[in-house]
């Protein structure tokens, strides 16, 4: 031992061992490494060397691999190693092989034979080890070479190759299904097998089985909770205990099992019942493999037909993981009682000041997993505190991914539950403020629709003092946080929109300070040609209201340097407003009236699709001889469009008949030379942009009035809470028997806006719908349960609201000042132990299309395809909304629509 180094190994590869661990820089740990792949390059290749020593070659080349350095000239020899009658070398190579290569590298055919041989050996030892290299190094295309002798081995009298052979049939099926499709009954009758290591290989492709088709499945249910019986009442054999449990990941596995196959099943979910009861009472909850299958006991019970009793007893194990002192046990409660919370919306009431606490961790991995359990339970009562929240947690965080996802939540939840459309917009505002670029484009265009539509009902009077009301104060919060630093061009494209549109339609500002402050958006964002360009159209707009209110426009410095310097810009779109916009200026009252009228933004516009206007060109040009036109997907990969219809298609590809034998060079004639209108292709007629609007709104019929959809969007669960937020003195409340404990005065008010109040648990809280306010609107855009969505109107205005008196309303956030507390600790994560596949939570998206709504104001459109005709729709309907394309191309704006 001393001589060789220990282990068999030399005193050499020892050292080496040594100095990495050593070296004191990654400089120093490559300059060994690259030393010793030399020293191995040439003693690698020395004749005859000995069986040994080569054995030590191979496993130095495996650690050089393992630090990140390429050994790929040593993989020949750890291939020629498997072919060796030494158990010990052949071991040592097939080892080798499986981490050097991977299923696609060419040396894999060299072991595909060796394999074959190795696997009817009567060494069980060799066969399990060519099991292992099959499970690493088998592809798809080399399956069916060794798929019967791994079948035959399922018959081995060894447990150990039954077992591996299971593994290895189960990784031919991820790799390819359909080669392994005809052994499905081999893994129903290994289930059967004695030796409870092959039982519980066998619970994996099985489990992947029935997550494709559980109806197939349903006949094993009786003999996985026959199994799951004899495992809870310890009838395996004391190795397969971990910590006192009896075997508990075969228990997992059979519980993720036992929850696909009685989801929806109430005769399957019937057998369950009484075993998953048992396991949650013996269940070792002071130990992180008893919580475990605690957890995954409450996973099931959630998945099957619901079983009151379980339900209890789900309950009451959740209560004791939120008062756990372990970050761990509180984050399993806090996701458990997410589940739960989908089959009865009550249970989060009795454990409210739990998830208050869990909010108000400094842990951060515990608080963003409280948020997702409140943006499960959000509601109309409650959604203004839920929001309020997320924002201020969305601020205090710097990880982009994850402020994504709350920014996104706060604008599904927003759309969905906005109790008025001022708060709606107040809260875009703070979104777009502290999120920026990192919000979705098309709830900027639902922030502008809405503002521009109102609450929809055109012949109210009541309506339009409010409408009024909500574009004044939109107009006035961005001229506030117009002066802020670092907002996002999203956003300055809506502050550009609405200052435009509605700057100067109470009268409460002058033109020329609304101009001002358009041309101080233009000239703080030089690189931004898009925010530029939505100022230029905002002052357009602010010019013809002028214009045709019969006031003269008052040209600033700024407004007049702004368009000086437009006009020679590099972008060409730039150039054309600002061109456009001195030629407006220039134009008599009405004209400008007719052309840009005040708040048409959610006029229908008639569009002539056939574009007759243009019959007349088409028909002349095409007897002066143009050609006509060829649509994009028609057109062939050639160059010469002038040409195409009189050359053949197959001209214009690749040739392989050889060359004809040059002829004797005969005088000829000079040719003649073709005119400059002969050899240019004459380009296609272009269509005219100009499209006729009628100023008229009475014309649109009740039933085309446009409102804010949002297509998709689901209801929560539950109705808004009548029950009135506690005013009396602190309460106390019990968990699972535990001694009173004194509430705070801010915690109950924050649980009395988040739950509607503190309730024992015995307490049921029954939803009620009030009467339709006029403060208080809640969408109607609903789902129904059949899956079918009903005919979508205002967002906002809604037929059921919460019921309260405005007289009884308490500033919710005046509540929350002083609760949220400072996180910066991020700790672990700990959700289930050995679980290949969690069931994932749907994701209900929220956001609405904002090209639906638009499409709906031209006609029905197609659903797939490019369509130029109704591109040429959006393009008008875009410069109604003040945009200009920034090229001839119809199709190049459809991103503003979709």
């Amino acid at each position: 031992m001393g001589s060789q180094g220990g282990f068999g190994q030399s005193k050499e590869f020892l050292e080496l061992v040594k100095s990495i661990g050593e070296s004191r820089s990654k400089a120093e740990e490559d300059r060994i490494v690259l030393h010793e792949i030399e020293t191995l390059k040439r003693r690698i290749t020395e004749p005859d060397i000995p069986k040994r020593k080569m054995k030590e070659y191979i496993i130095r080349l495996v650690y050089i691999e393992m630090l990140g350095h390429d050994a790929c000239f040593g993989y020949i020899h750890a291939v020629k190693m498997t072919h060796d009658d030494s158990l010990l070398l052949k071991r040592t190579g097939y080892l080798a092989v499986t981490l050097f290569l991977n299923e696609d590298h060419d040396l894999i055919i060299l072991i595909v034979n060796t394999i074959q041989k190795d696997l009817k050996s009567d060494n069980f030892l060799v066969v399990c080890a060519a099991l292992n290299a099959v499970c690493k190094l088998i592809n798809e295309e080399t399956i069916p070479a060794v798929l019967p002798q791994v079948v035959e081995l399922l018959g081995h009298p060894k447990e150990a190759v039954r077992k591996k052979a299971i593994m290895a049939l189960h990784r031919f099926y991820q790799r390819s299904p359909s080669a392994v499709t005809h052994l499905v009954t081999n893994f129903r009758k290994k289930l059967c097998d004695n030796d409870p290591g092959v039982m519980g290989a066998t619970l994996f492709p099985l489990f992947d089985l029935i997550l494709i088709d559980v109806n197939s499945h349903k006949d094993l249910v009786a003999s996985f909770v026959n199994i799951l019986k004899q495992v809870a009442e310890r009838r395996l054999p004391k190795s397969y205990d971990y910590h006192q449990t009896p075997a508990p990941f075969i228990q997992i596995k059979l519980l993720k099992i036992l929850a696909l196959l009685g989801n929806g099943d109430k005769q399957s979910s019937g057998q369950m019942y009484t075993i998953i009861g048992d396991i949650m009472r013996r269940s070792d909850t002071t130990s992180n493999i008893g919580n475990a299958i605690l957890y995954e006991c409450i996973c099931c019970v959630s998945s099957i037909h619901p079983s009151p009793k379980l339900f209890t007893a789900a309950a009451d194990a959740i209560a004791k993981l939120l008062k756990s002192d372990v970050h761990n046990l509180r984050y399993m409660g806090i996701d458990a009682l997410g589940r739960l919370i989908r089959i009865s919306p009550e249970i989060a009431e009795q454990h409210q000041l739990a998830v208050i606490d869990c909010l108000e961790d400094p842990d951060d991995t515990l608080k963003r997993k409280t948020f997702e359990l409140l943006y499960k339970m959000t509601k109309p009562s409650n959604v203004e505190v839920i929001v309020e929240r997320m924002i201020e947690y969305m601020i205090s965080i710097n990880d982009y991914h994850y402020k994504t996802e709350i920014a996104s939540r706060c604008v599904e939840l927003a759309e969905q539950y906005a109790p008025t459309n001022q708060w709606f917009i107040q809260t875009m505002n703070k979104v777009f403020q502290h999120a920026g670029d990192l919000v979705n484009p098309k709830v900027a265009h639902n922030l502008m629709r809405l503002i521009a539509e109102g609450f929809g009902e055109d012949d109210d009077d009541d309506d339009d003092t409010e409408d009024s009301q909500l574009r004044s104060s939109a107009v006035e919060s961005y001229l506030r946080i117009m002066g802020k630093p670092k907002l996002a061009s999203t956003f300055l494209q809506v502050i550009c929109w609405v200052l435009g549109e509605y700057g100067i339609a109470d009268g409460k500002y002058s033109a020329s300070y609304i101009s001002g402050k358009l041309c101080d958006v233009a000239e703080t964002h030089p690189s931004d040609d898009t925010v530029k360009a939505y100022a230029v159209t905002a002052l357009m707009k602010v010019c013809s209201f002028e214009e045709a209110a019969g006031r003269k426009i008052d040209m600033l410095p700024e407004f007049q340097s702004l368009m000086e310097s437009l006009t020679a810009s590099h972008s060409t779109d730039l150039q054309q407003r600002a061109y456009e916009l001195q030629a407006f200026i220039n134009l008599d009252p009405d004209a400008i009236n007719n052309i840009m009228p005040f708040d048409a933004s959610c006029e229908e516009i008639e569009i002539d699709k056939s574009l007759s206007l243009v019959n007349g060109y088409i028909e002349k040009s095409l007897k002066d001889g143009a050609q006509p036109y060829i649509p994009e997907q028609e057109r062939s990969r050639t160059l010469n469009i002038s040409n195409f219809k009189n050359q053949d298609a197959s001209s214009h590809s690749l040739k392989f008949v050889a060359y004809e034998v040059p002829k004797p060079v005969i005088p000829r004639m000079p040719p003649k030379v073709l005119s400059s209108a002969e050899l240019v292709p004459e380009p296609d007629p272009f269509y005219q942009r100009e499209v006729h609007r009628s100023p008229s709104v009475g014309s649109i019929s009740d039933t085309q009035q446009l409102r804010l959809r949002l297509d998709g969007v689901q209801k929560k669960w539950g109705q808004p809470s009548t029950t009135a937020p506690s005013t009396s003195e602190p309460e106390s409340y019990l968990v699972n028997g535990s001694p009173e404990v004194e509430v705070s005065e801010e915690k109950q008010k924050l649980a009395g806006l988040l739950f509607g109040g503190i309730s024992s648990r015995g307490e049921k809280k029954q939803s009620q719908s009030g009467g339709q306010t006029k403060g208080s609107k809640v969408p109607r855009h609903v789902v129904d349960q059949m899956g079918q969505v009903k005919p979508a109107p205002d967002l906002i205005d809604s037929g059921s609201s919460v019921a309260s008196s405005s007289s009884s309303m308490v500033d919710p956030f005046k509540q929350l000042e002083g609760l949220l507390l400072d996180t910066s600790h991020k700790g672990p994560d700990f959700m289930c132990i050995n679980s290949d596949t969690c069931n994932q939570n749907q994701n209900h998206d929220g956001s609405s299309d904002g090209s639906s709504n638009l499409n709906n104001r031209v006609g029905p459109l197609p659903t797939k395809g490019p369509n130029l005709k109704e591109a040429l729709g959006k393009d008008a309907l875009v410069r109604q909304m003040g945009v200009t394309p920034t090229t001839q191309n119809p199709n190049l704006f459809k991103d503003l629509l979709r």
